[in-house]
């Protein structure tokens, strides 16, 4: 029975509560939310993971029913199970893990597979598939098996899947976490169409260039709504932000940084070309490209002599091989990895970096080439289990998936135990790596894996893999779907093993902040094969090759281009805020004692 408002979500008193695993404390996700979202608005869903917002986004579509309280779509309640097929028509939902909603064995069947169910006719439904694959650019891989494609891949999939329903209001949780740079862009100039066009929008990310653009941002802290108003008020408040494990867009955080030497500058700055305006206008005296100073002294050191840990040469595999289905991951993949190496692989979706990190992890072998670690041929070390799962330890995509055992403790000890470690080495293992990534012992070691946050979840499964001390540590995209806080949690764990213990890492990424801030080398892949390598600081200033192939430059770096453009003294070659921020205070130094 259809109440309240026809064109808008409403929800009242949303309360909802997971009952707690193994029989322990039931979880309240969500405590009290009211809201309204009108249709027709682009709304951003923000909050520091495990605040509440999968489990409000699943409410709205009705996948999950209020404990108390009440949701209803368009005057549809979620808690009428006759309301059902008519929420859910007008509903679609992108999960945060696209495995979750993928059914079929093709990609074109899962696209087809809503349509299906609404009972379009075959034509429409054929007509909808290829314009939502067509979107998405997975056209051509329409034939292809869905659980053989890059998560990447799969998340424009959930998303094509979603589109083709035609829905009146489009829910994406993370959706494009896991995607490549061009292919996030694309998908948000895609949300930003459909918006146009009158769909309502809501969007859960934690990337927070992508809230600018919206209408209304809507925080959530602990299951309430700690903040509901328009972009420029939310970044406006940076105590807030902090309150909230949050963080804002590098232009905004810039100038915040900025205001100690400018401060008429702007409070609402949002974005770069704001930023660059405005400091342009400010800057003493009149801008011109003299000689700036470089930040190449900022960079990081190399790991100079060290002998190899990886030697990549002439790898390649396909995927069903001799097969109608066959896709080649990599085609004659070289590389080196030093001991004491930070090293990043960049690519875009699809591009091989996963294929590479397991063939290096010893999971696959190549079907041509040859992988040595640490002097020794890889296919030897495979038939070495024990020494090669010493030697070399991987963090998978969504790494939280890895957790199987009831406690934390005991889920950090597994691999330790494997190796025939007595207890107290095993206990000293398990008590090194949870302090190592910031889960204190003590309090962590009997609690649920399953009641934890997702980024505790995240740092609970490094920990699982560092227990072991491998000499090598691969990476596979660490920090996608976390918060910021979690993010830089993770990023200065990273920076700790390596800096204090020598830890040689290998980190698969599309965050191009993650490769500027760790890594001392990139490679980058593209269609499998490596096609540009080096120091990470000369890689990022290729801009016009990078965006070539689907990926950017740091934030930082775009920022300095933007005001070299407008004939600020800044280098080419800056790759973080803080050396931004440093170059910005040695220019105006040099120009006050010039004027």
């Amino acid at each position: 029975m259809m109440t309240g408002n026809h064109h808008a979500i409403e929800i009242r008193e949303l309360h909802h509560v997971y009952a707690g695993p193994g029989g322990g404390d039931s979880i309240a996700a969500l405590r009290g939310i009211d809201l309204t979202l009108p249709a027709g608005q682009f709304v951003a869903l923000v909050g520091a993971n495990g605040s509440g917002k999968t489990t409000l986004a699943r409410h709205i579509n009705g996948l999950l029913l209020p404990t108390h309280g009440q949701v209803q779509v368009n005057g549809w309640d979620t808690r009428d199970r006759t309301a059902w097929p008519h929420i859910r028509a007008q509903v679609a939902l992108v999960f945060q893990r696209p495995e979750d909603q993928i059914v079929a064995t093709t990609v074109a069947d899962d696209v087809a597979f809503g349509p299906e169910n609404v009972g379009l006719p075959s034509e429409e439904i054929e007509r909808r598939v290829r314009q939502a694959l067509e979107t998405v650019h997975m056209w051509s891989c329409r034939h292809r098996l869905p659980h053989l494609l890059s998560v990447g891949q799969q998340q424009r999939v959930a998303i094509a899947g979603a589109l083709a329903l035609h829905p009146t209001y489009l829910l994406l949780d993370e959706a494009t976490a896991m995607l490549d740079p061009a292919g996030r862009q694309e998908v948000e100039a895609l949300l930003q169409r459909l918006h146009a066009q009158g769909m309502t929008i809501v969007s859960i990310t934690h990337r927070m260039e992508a809230v600018v653009p919206a209408d209304r941002v809507i925080a959530l802290a602990a299951g309430r709504v700690a903040f509901n108003g328009t972009p420029r008020c939310f970044f406006a408040d940076a105590d807030r932000l902090a309150e909230l494990r949050l963080a804002p867009p590098p232009a905004v955080a810039l100038a915040i940084h900025l205001r100690r030497y400018f401060p008429d500058l702007p409070t609402d700055i949002l974005t770069v070309e704001e930023i660059a305006t405005a400091l342009a206008r400010m800057w003493p005296g009149e801008p011109t490209d003299f000689s700036s100073p470089s930040s190449s002294l900022l960079c990081k050191t190399i790991a100079g002599d060290c002998p190899p840990a990886v030697t990549v040469e002439g790898i390649q595999y396909t995927y069903m091989s001799n097969t109608p289905l066959a896709t080649t991951a990599l085609m004659d993949a070289q590389m080196e990895i030093h001991t004491g190496e930070v090293v990043a692989l960049l690519g875009p979706t699809g591009a091989g970096k996963t294929t590479l990190l397991q063939q290096i992890a010893g999971l696959a072998s190549p079907q041509m080439g040859r992988i040595t670690l640490f002097g020794r041929d890889l296919e030897e070390l495979r038939a070495d289990h024990h020494t090669l799962r010493q030697w070399v330890g991987m963090l998978f995509q969504r790494p939280e998936e890895q957790l199987f055992e009831t406690y934390v403790g005991d889920d950090v000890a597994f691999g330790p135990r494997q190796l025939g470690l007595d207890r107290d080495a095993v206990r000293e293992r398990v008590r090194w790596a949870m302090e190592m990534v910031g889960l204190p012992f003590a309090d962590y070691k009997d609690r649920f894996t399953q009641s934890l946050s997702g980024g505790e979840q995240r740092k609970a499964a490094l920990a699982g893999v560092l227990a072991l001390r491998p000499r090598l540590l691969l990476l596979d995209e660490p920090t996608a779907g976390l918060d910021p806080q979690t993010r830089r949690d993770i990023l200065v764990v990273l920076e700790r093993l390596n800096q204090d213990a020598g830890q040689t890492i290998m980190i698969a990424t599309h965050n191009m902040e993650d490769a500027a801030e760790l890594a001392h080398r990139v490679y980058v892949i593209a269609e499998g094969e490596v096609i540009m390598g080096g120091p990470t600081r000369r890689v990022f200033c290729q801009q016009d090759s990078l965006v070539s192939l689907g990926l950017e430059s740091p934030a930082a770096t775009v920022i300095a281009q933007a005001l070299r453009k407008r004939g600020l003294p800044v280098p080419m070659d800056v790759l973080t805020l803080d050396e931004l921020e440093a170059v910005l205070q040695v220019s105006m130094k040099r120009r006050g004692d010039a004027l």
